[in-house]
């Protein structure tokens, strides 16, 4: 994996200088090492170092007010964001925290036990892929990854080394997402005919006119496996409502970003967190207003389909319906359906205590599996995958969810994956 062309050494000369950056950190004690049989042991901390400071990692590095969690390392191509990081854990008590622009340094210590990774999307595979076979344990954002090739490589590393790997895929541990879920397992709405779900869309990226490169920050690591392009501040935001996200060489645009939440619970509902849809349609094939994909059962998924009851997800079966979204809203047709608990013979879905962090804390301690791990994410990330390649091309695709494999159409097929610029191989 290519290097930063500043080192580390002079990046955190230049922050000391400036007055913000740690460069020395306290011997830890590896928490594995307190363990019993090579893991971390239920009463011991656990040293975490985070990747990526931008929005979203505000609100994730609050686990480090956490008693089971020790920051060890912060790390960002941008010296601002790492200064920020610094100052953000000095108000959890922290002051003796390593900071670096190479994630690298964090992967090759072996005192760390477990990574937090927030980056744009395309960094996601190639850092959890090196912690993973570094022997760490991984939080990735989702979509987990960028390419169906790079997730099917992270459920391989995944079981090769017996990683705890959670997906910030965190509807899965709210209650109401669940308990609808749970309806639609159980068939107390009937049999699923279509799925309604929407999160909008954002604007075409606007290509501005080259600006210069601020000073302390390594665009080249920041684009890392993407193709070279000039700079511009509007390409690397880490803007909700765009920024980054807009381009499709960084991520799959919004099927990529709230479709990574709305089709996981889809997938979670209908029991297919293993397969996936089998058929994909643009927007305007055969006169549709909506894009949407089908199952091979004939379940069908329409995006941005209106009549949503004021939802984010609405499933109409045969003998009901089931409309969620967050901040623990449910509503059921006939009404009673959200408050009816499961009788003992009902599928009882994963219950997550303590939050979708706290999930991953326990299971890394208890080495047990999380409730979104890679084998979940993967399948899900393919179908966000799936539907910006359809949206692209803009013609329907078929899938293989066996064989994981585009059928039948060649160019699409090779959408599975994407060039990687030289220096920034995915680690195997």
């Amino acid at each position: 994996m290519k290097k930063s062309t500043q080192s580390r050494r002079d990046f955190l000369k230049t922050g000391a200088a400036a007055g913000a950056a740690f460069l020395s950190a306290p011997m830890i004690l590896r928490a594995e090492t307190l363990g019993v049989n090579g893991h971390v042991g239920p009463n011991s901390r656990i040293n975490i170092g985070f990747i990526g400071f931008g929005l979203q990692m505000q609100g994730i590095v609050g686990m480090a007010g956490s008693p089971d969690v020790q920051p060890t390392y912060v790390c960002d191509v941008k010296e601002w964001a790492l200064k920020s990081a610094v100052e953000k854990l000095k108000s959890f008590g922290y002051s003796d925290i390593a900071a670096t622009p190479d994630y690298e340094d964090i992967v090759n210590d072996p005192s760390v036990d477990a990574v937090v990774i927030v980056t744009p999307d395309h960094w996601h595979a190639a850092i959890s892929l090196a912690a993973m076979r570094a022997g760490k344990d991984v939080y990735v954002e989702k979509p987990m990854t960028l390419t169906i090739e790079e997730g099917k490589a992270m459920v391989a590393a995944e079981a090769r080394y017996g990683t705890i790997l959670q997906v910030g895929s965190q509807q899965r541990s709210e209650r109401s997402f669940r308990k609808a879920a749970e309806i639609v397992r159980n068939g107390w709405i009937g049999e699923i005919k279509e799925i309604y779900t929407g999160f909008g869309d954002f604007l075409p990226p606007v290509i501005e006119a080259e600006q210069p490169i601020p000073e302390g920050f390594n665009y080249d690591k920041w684009l890392g496996p993407a193709p070279w392009e000039p700079y511009f501040e509007n390409r690397v935001m880490g803007n909700y409502g765009g920024g980054w996200r807009c381009f499709w060489e960084y991520g799959s645009r919004k099927n990529g970003d709230w479709g990574a939440h709305h089709y996981d619970i889809i997938q979670w509902a209908l029991g297919r967190d293993d397969s996936g849809p089998v058929k994909f349609y643009p927007k305007g094939y055969e006169g549709s207003p909506y894009q949407y994909f089908e199952y091979e059962d004939g379940v069908r998924v329409v995006r941005e389909h209106p009549d949503r009851k004021g939802h984010m997800i609405r499933f109409i079966g045969t003998e009901g319906e089931v409309m969620v979204s967050r901040g623990g809203r449910i509503d059921t047709t006939p009404a009673d359906l959200a408050s009816r608990p499961l009788g003992s013979s009902d599928t009882q879905l994963y219950r997550v205590n303590g939050g979708h962090l706290g999930n991953w804390l326990d299971s890394i301690k208890l080495r047990k599996k999380p409730i979104c791990p890679a084998t979940v994410g993967h399948r899900t990330a393919t179908v966000c995958q799936l539907a910006t390649i359809c949206e692209r091309l803009d013609r329907p695709i078929q899938w293989d969810p066996v064989s994981e494999q585009i059928v039948g159409d060649e160019d699409a097929a090779r959408w599975q994956d994407r060039p990687r610029r030289v220096g920034y191989e995915l680690p195997v």
